[in-house]
């Protein structure tokens, strides 16, 4: 005992004497304390997605008793985009993103001026509903096959059941925004049945058939360069660089999207037919909000689509808080 405390002494003594190696053991010690709150937000944060993760796998599904989010599925068709309002603080995929998500959320996000289809919402995160990979014969026309492409830091670029993207998002609110092909007679209300689609002409079954097929490509093509490429590590750096070259007014000089989820989205749009495609910079310069106007009165921040191609009005999936 008298030996440890004489070299505590000691060490304190050396100490005392170096002062480059106090600075740095006080640097050390004061970074460790800031990071506690840090380190236990995300442990709590990861701890709230696991649990959430393990309640949706192991719910009771009843036959023939749909849920709302069954119905709000069952109505959603390849092509359609979402928009999440999500809460920075329940990002579990680490500080970085958390961090990416509130900047979205405090420099992309527009005050409510009267021009966006949205009432209500800080939307900084997108996603476009494409088939699903099951190649079951009837799978193309089974809602719960559709899934979500999506960007995301934890995963990269990933496509899950739409279901079950929905039933896990913790987000404020989740917007649909449903896209109708030239000829299509959509419901405006997602509640109600679509329109047979025995009663849509040949071109537009032809439209909708090069649509679907163009969105499988695009997904697959994706899916597999984000997984060769290490996506997962880079989203959170593109949203954080992103987000301050706009802020700075330096995004049209450097090949770096203003936003990465809807850069991904937009892409999708283009590559189906249904988005134009302006310029090479169109999609990296587009933010999630740019959704929210009509491209055919607002040529300026919005998501112009092609002749004919339209964006019905938004539908709430999800309104879990207004605050």
């Amino acid at each position: 005992m008298a030996s440890q405390r004489r070299f505590f002494q000691q060490f304190i003594t050396n100490i005392s004497k170096r002062p480059r190696t106090k600075l740095a053991l006080q640097l050390s010690a004061s970074a460790a304390v800031a990071s506690m709150p840090i380190m236990y937000w995300s442990h709590s944060a990861r701890k709230e997605r696991s649990e959430r993760g393990h309640e949706v796998a192991t719910r009771i599904r009843i036959p023939s008793v749909q849920t709302i989010d069954d119905l709000m599925v069952e109505k959603c068709q390849p092509g359609d985009v979402v928009l999440f309002d999500r809460r920075s603080e329940c990002c579990a995929a680490g500080f970085s993103a958390a961090l990416g998500c509130l900047l979205g959320k405090t420099i992309l996000c527009d005050e409510e001026d009267g021009t966006r289809s949205v009432e209500r919402g800080s939307y900084e995160h997108c996603g476009v509903v494409v088939p699903g990979l099951s190649d079951a014969p009837g799978a193309q026309h089974d809602p719960s096959n559709l899934c979500l492409l999506e960007a995301t830091s934890g995963n990269g670029i990933v496509c899950r059941p739409l279901l079950t993207r929905l039933e896990m998002s913790r987000s404020r609110s989740v917007m649909l925004l449903p896209l109708s092909c030239p000829g299509e007679q959509r419901q405006q209300d997602v509640i109600t049945s679509l329109d047979d689609e025995s009663e849509l002409s040949e071109k537009t079954k032809f439209l909708k058939k090069t649509m679907n097929d163009e969105l499988i490509k695009f997904r697959d093509k994706w899916l597999a360069d984000s997984q060769s490429q290490g996506y997962e590590n880079q989203h959170s750096y593109l949203s954080i660089m992103g987000a301050f070259l706009y802020l700075t007014n330096l995004y049209p000089t450097f090949p770096i999207p203003v936003s990465p989820s809807a850069w991904l989205v937009v892409s999708a749009l283009q590559e189906c037919g249904a988005a134009m495609k302006l310029n090479e910079k169109q999609a990296q310069q587009t933010r999630v909000e740019d959704f929210t106007r009509d491209g055919r009165f607002f040529e300026k921040n919005s998501v112009r689509l092609r002749p004919g191609w339209k964006f019905l009005s938004p539908v709430a999936m999800r309104e879990t808080s207004v605050s």
